[in-house]
C-alpha cells in the first residue's frame, strides 16, 4: 500500500502493517519489451501504480515499462521500476496533486492521504 503522509510517501513495512493493512509479497511478473518476453519481480503496490500511472498516462503498460528501461540509471528494471513509482508518487504529493483511487477488490492497493 503506498500511503501520503505529511508529503512523505510510504510503501509499508511501518506501523501501518502493525494495524492490519496489506502486506505486499514479491510476485514474478512477464512484460514484452522491444519485442522480447522479460520478467520483472515486484511487489503488488509497485505493479499497480506502475498501472496506475500508465492509465494516467494514456500509455501501455508495455510502453512505460520501455521507456524506465532505457532510462534507467539503476542495475536491474525491477529497481528501476520501483524508484519511478516511488518518484512518481513523491512528486505529485508535494505537488498536492495526488488523485486518490476507489478502494478496490482482491487487495489492490489504494492511495491515500492520510
Amino acid at each position: 500500500m503506498i500511503v501520503i503522509r505529511d508529503g512523505a510517501v510510504s510503501l509499508g513495512g511501518g506501523p501501518l502493517e502493525e494495524e492490519g493493512e496489506m502486506k505486499s509479497s514479491v510476485v514474478k511478473r512477464s512484460i514484452i519489451l522491444a519485442g522480447h518476453k522479460t520478467s520483472v519481480s515486484l511487489e503488488d503496490a509497485f505493479w499497480e501504480g506502475l498501472k496506475d500511472i500508465a492509465k494516467a498516462q494514456r500509455r501501455t503498460l508495455s510502453d512505460l515499462v520501455s521507456s524506465i528501461d532505457i532510462d534507467r540509471e539503476q542495475g536491474n528494471l525491477s529497481s528501476a521500476l520501483r524508484l519511478f513509482v516511488l518518484g512518481h508518487y513523491q512528486k505529485h504529493s508535494a505537488s498536492g496533486s495526488v488523485v486518490e483511487t476507489v478502494a478496490r477488490p482482491l487487495n489492490i492497493p489504494t492511495y491515500n492521504r492520510v
